[in-house]
């Protein structure tokens, strides 16, 4: 990929003349591993500088326990997949370890199990909460959860695997998408991953086993023969060396860059090392503190997703805001949290964007920011920069065009020109700042 010239690209980051430790550098690392700072995690992040932050959003928090606790008794009250994307949001604008919620983000994307079908809220609730307890873990610990969750078959349509007739839907979906990918297996990988997993029904919403349904022959999986079974075949697959290498390439494309396709030379020293254990979070970790991550060449160079769109402009402005109606506009928006919108996710990147998708930003923009309305005044570019300091108008909106844009003096005095002299203080921070989360700048991390 362009930019991957560092002849050690995944060393950790020193800061230099040539890339130095910046707003912007900090600004980067809290949009990619969380959905952006307040203006003190900034600021804290500058003095610590880059490894130090990277500590504090991998490492384990004081608070984090009881705040997860508190959510899940509330979400646990709940019985409808749309209160529980309501629940998600709010979780998400106010969690201190944003980099765990991040990554329960991708895992859902990555498996695209999908509410529609599931009745009620439970089951897609203890799905997601699966994926937040694995979600830095190692891998095969997480998929044997995927692969033998409910909601996961429910979702596929995967609910009878007989012997006489073996069910081809989950062992295609495990091994194209979930494990190996599509080059690494064949039809007949997939068949015989079937016939290991016969026996295996959904009935009344709970998983069976019936032995006298299971294929007692020899399977032949991914070069390997055995009387295989079920647990068996998710291990083979979940352990393969194409795993490493799929696992690895999709984490790039999240915190790395998806706008470029990184050669197999570059991504080689996280594979092997990925392939020892398959810890995602020493993976995670080692791209967050790495020479290539700090670097100019990546950066804006994924397209925010509605979801880190809005909650980016709610943190960074350390506000709340009605996530029932946030998670209605952000599913208008193509991000229906728990509906992804096919069994391989969204298709995201540059395809967030399009003209109505656009003007759709431009409008949940200024509903957060209108000083009124079905968001009630909660975004308050005024208040947030008085209480930082900043009272004189002009002086607010450099902070402001720091703490969202990350825009350099000519953007900043372009834009600034932009809003009407008369009116209210107040009312030109707001204005300056639907700017700012309007930009182009703004819609990349």
């Amino acid at each position: 990929m362009a930019g991957a010239t560092e002849t050690s690209p995944w060393r950790r980051y020193e800061p230099s003349d040539r890339c130095p430790w910046n707003l912007n550098g900090a600004a980067h690392l809290w949009r990619r591993a969380g959905f952006g700072a307040t203006w003190e995690q900034l600021q804290q992040s500058l003095k610590a500088g880059p490894q130090k932050t990277v500590d504090i959003l991998l490492g384990p928090k004081a608070d984090a326990a009881g705040f997860n606790r508190t959510c899940d008794q509330y979400a646990r009250a709940v019985d409808s997949p749309q209160t529980l994307r309501a629940w998600w949001l709010r979780r998400m604008i106010l969690t201190p370890d944003p980099l765990l919620e991040k990554m329960t983000l991708f895992w859902h994307d990555f498996f695209a199990v999908s509410a529609a079908g599931l009745g009620k809220g439970a089951m897609i609730r203890e799905h997601v909460a699966k994926l937040r307890t694995h979600a830095m873990g190692r891998f095969p610990v997480l998929l044997a959860a995927v692969a033998t969750d409910t909601a996961t078959l429910l979702s596929l349509g995967a609910k009878a695997n007989r012997k006489a007739r073996p069910d081809t839907t989950f062992a295609r979906q495990l091994l194209t998408r979930y494990t190996v990918g599509p080059e690494a297996c064949s039809q007949e990988d997939i068949r015989q991953t079937a016939r290991a997993m016969t026996g295996w029904f959904v009935l009344r919403n709970q998983r069976r086993y019936f032995a006298q349904e299971h294929d007692q022959g020899d399977k032949t999986v991914l070069g390997k023969t055995d009387k295989f079974k079920y647990d068996d075949v998710v291990s083979i697959a979940a352990r393969h060396p194409a795993t490493a290498s799929n696992i690895v390439r999709k984490l790039f494309r999240w915190f790395i860059s998806e706008a470029d396709e990184p050669d197999n030379a570059l991504l080689a020293p996280l594979v092997k090392s990925f392939a020892r254990d398959f810890d995602v979070g020493r993976v995670v970790e080692t791209m967050l503190r790495s020479n290539l991550f700090f670097s100019d060449a990546v950066r804006l160079r994924r397209v925010k997703r509605p979801v880190e769109f809005a909650v980016g402009v709610i943190r960074s402005l350390e506000a709340l805001a009605p996530t029932t109606r946030l998670a209605a506009d952000l599913a208008a928006l193509g991000e229906n949290l728990y509906y992804p919108p096919t069994p391989n996710g969204w298709t995201g990147g540059r395809y967030w964007l399009n003209q109505a998708t656009v003007i759709g930003r431009s409008n949940l923009a200024a509903a957060l920011l209108s000083a009124s309305g079905p968001y009630g005044g909660k975004c308050d570019p005024a208040s947030v920069s008085k209480q930082h300091g900043h009272t004189d108008s002009k002086a607010a909106g450099r902070f402001l065009g720091g703490l969202l844009g990350g825009h350099d003096d000519a953007a900043f005095e372009r834009l600034w020109k932009l809003q009407p002299p008369d009116g209210a203080p107040s009312d030109h921070l707001r204005n300056f700042t639907y700017a700012l989360v309007t930009s182009p700048e703004f819609q990349l991390a």
